[in-house]
């Protein structure tokens, strides 16, 4: 018999009642997917249940399904059908498993969502997918397929490469591909991503008269040639001109290959490379789809923000002349406005005094904020201005009081939250999206019962 409460491991990231109800199907099927595979925390199935092979069937039957798939809707109901008529087979011996009844009440849940029907054909047991040379996701798998395959017959194993996160924000503020954390000055232009595959870099200018503190007013991505995929592109953006298009005018490259086309949920085919623009002149993606890459570009107020996911293998791709990229190594310490991840959150008339005063060496058209143009934030009137956005007093909400300390624009509140949120949708691995400064205890605006309650209640779900 397991041990009381080990359902729930991990779910307190979830726990807020609206959370539950928007996702309650999704969350039963995870604690289902999660729970088989820590059996031996929480509670044994018996050889005769078999809820932990039939979700594994389930999840190989969807996961080379993507909603541009013109039959998505289909195939997906189909697997569902065969999830289902999986568990029945099961259900009497599985009888008073928690993994089993997870599973059961996020199907149905999933096909009311979906207006799959109960009766129908379902999936075969071992589904067609179709190889596409110019789609990074499919070439994978089939490598990955054939690795596992001879892995299987030789009795060697392998792993599958991940992906890795890396954003720049505020004054500027850097997370790097290692989730190291850094405020640097790094003044001028500057690699951020340079490897046989993609190249980014980023231009930052001072901010404030008589600081080191500098943000992004440039950005460049070149995306290098893929044979039989892309020729080379090139996209630029400056502050006032975030372009929809790359620099010849194109809007996409290459041949149509099947991916996801955003969280709207609109179906179709899209070019190896394409650019999508999700607000006019403020938020435009990069997706390379040969290639795996996406890169999110915004302006907030009169800078600019960047985050980028890369596979892993691809961001190792480099040679000894490209070894300067700051999502690779972070800054050069000599660069470096922090320490340790630590910002000084002063008021800005001691602020300035700690802060590395010196001539602007880099001209550019973005006019320094000077003393009387720039709103003064005490230290507390700062943290109430980023409570505004950001919830959790991790290393954004700092990184958002310490800009508005330094520069007195608010619009360095929505660039926080801004990159925050980008870094949610690209990061791969939740469990590493929060990080706070040292001797910074994790805080939150919910007060704790109220999570503790909510994570009984996401567990009495489970059991209904």
């Amino acid at each position: 018999m397991g041990r009381a409460g080990c359902c729930c491991s991990g779910a307190e990231r979830l726990a807020s009642p609206s959370t539950v109800r928007r996702f309650r199907p999704l969350l039963l099927l995870i604690i289902a997917l999660t729970s088989a595979a820590r059996i031996g925390q929480c509670q044994v199935i018996t050889p005769q249940c078999r809820i932990q092979k039939c979700t594994i069937d389930f999840v190989s039957l969807t996961s080379h399904l993507t909603p541009a798939v013109d039959d998505f809707h289909v195939e997906f109901c189909k697997a569902l059908r065969a999830y289902s008529a999986c568990t029945q087979k099961t259900a009497k011996s599985c009888r008073g498993n928690l993994v089993f009844h997870s599973a059961v009440l996020g199907i149905s849940d999933l096909m009311s969502q979906r207006n799959c029907s109960r009766d129908g054909p379902v999936s075969s047991a071992h589904p067609e997918v179709h190889h596409e040379p110019c789609n990074y996701y499919s070439r994978t798998q089939h490598a990955h397929t054939h690795a596992h395959a001879h892995a299987h017959t030789h009795g060697h194993t392998h792993t599958r490469q991940g992906f890795l996160f890396c954003g720049l924000f505020g004054d500027p503020h850097l997370r790097t591909f290692k989730d190291s954390f850094q405020t640097c000055k790094v003044e001028g232009a500057w690699p951020l991503i340079d490897n046989d595959y993609l190249s980014v870099q980023v231009t930052n200018v001072p901010v404030v008269t008589g600081s080191s503190a500098t943000a992004t007013n440039k950005i460049t991505v070149i995306f290098k040639p893929f044979e039989g995929c892309t020729d080379q592109r090139v996209y630029q953006a400056v502050t006032d001109n975030l372009p929809a298009a790359f620099d010849d005018g194109t809007v996409s490259s290459g041949d149509p290959i099947h991916v996801s086309v955003g969280s709207d949920g609109a179906a179709g085919k899209v070019r190896a490379l394409w650019i999508s623009e999700r607000s006019p002149g403020h938020h435009v993606e990069l997706h390379a789809g040969y290639i795996g890459v996406t890169v999110i570009v915004r302006q907030l107020g009169r800078y600019l923000t960047l985050a980028v996911r890369i596979p892993e293998e691809l961001a190792q791709a480099y040679d000894a002349t490209q070894d300067l990229q700051l999502c690779l190594n972070g800054c050069p310490r000599v660069e470096r406005i922090d320490q340790s991840g630590h910002l000084p959150l002063t008021p800005p008339s001691v602020g300035l005094r700690l802060q590395h005063l010196h001539r602007p060496r880099y001209s550019s058209q973005i006019q320094l904020y000077s003393p009387s143009d720039r709103q003064v934030f005490t230290a507390e009137g700062a943290k109430e201005r980023c409570r505004e956005q950001l919830e959790v007093q991790d290393i954004y909400f700092h990184s958002c009081v310490f800009d508005l300390l330094t520069t007195g624009d608010a619009n360095f509140t929505v660039a926080a939250y801004s990159a925050q949120k980008d870094m949610e949708s690209l990061h791969p691995h939740r469990d590493r999206w929060r990080i706070y400064p040292k001797g910074s205890a994790p805080s939150t605006l919910h007060p704790q019962p109220l999570q503790l309650l909510t994570l009984l209640l996401l567990c009495t779900l489970s059991f209904v």
